[in-house]
């Protein structure tokens, strides 16, 4: 059975998706079976890539969606949402 889950979500720490965000981000992305996605505006990548997440260029204050197939999509979903409101840490 898959599942199709979606969450919009404001980037809090004021950097942005730098590095070490980016980086935790992709880590608990790959955590789940889950095909996840991080959307800004008209651009998407794999949430699995940091490459492809730090192409994104998000910035401090900037709406992400983040699109999640499979499985544990609801988890994987909340468990991303949930680090990004705690602004990875830095907030």
């Amino acid at each position: 059975m898959s599942f199709i889950m979606e969450a919009s979500v404001i980037i809090k720490n004021k950097a942005g998706l730098h590095a070490r965000p980016a980086s935790l981000l992709v880590q608990t992305a790959a955590k789940f079976w889950a095909a996840i996605t991080l959307q800004k505006d008209d651009r998407e990548t794999n949430a699995k890539s940091i490459l492809g997440v730090m192409g994104l260029g998000v910035c401090g204050g900037d709406k992400v969606v983040i699109k999640a197939e499979g499985s544990d999509a609801q988890a994987a979903i909340s468990a991303l949402v949930e680090l990004i409101k705690q602004g990875f840490g830095e907030v």
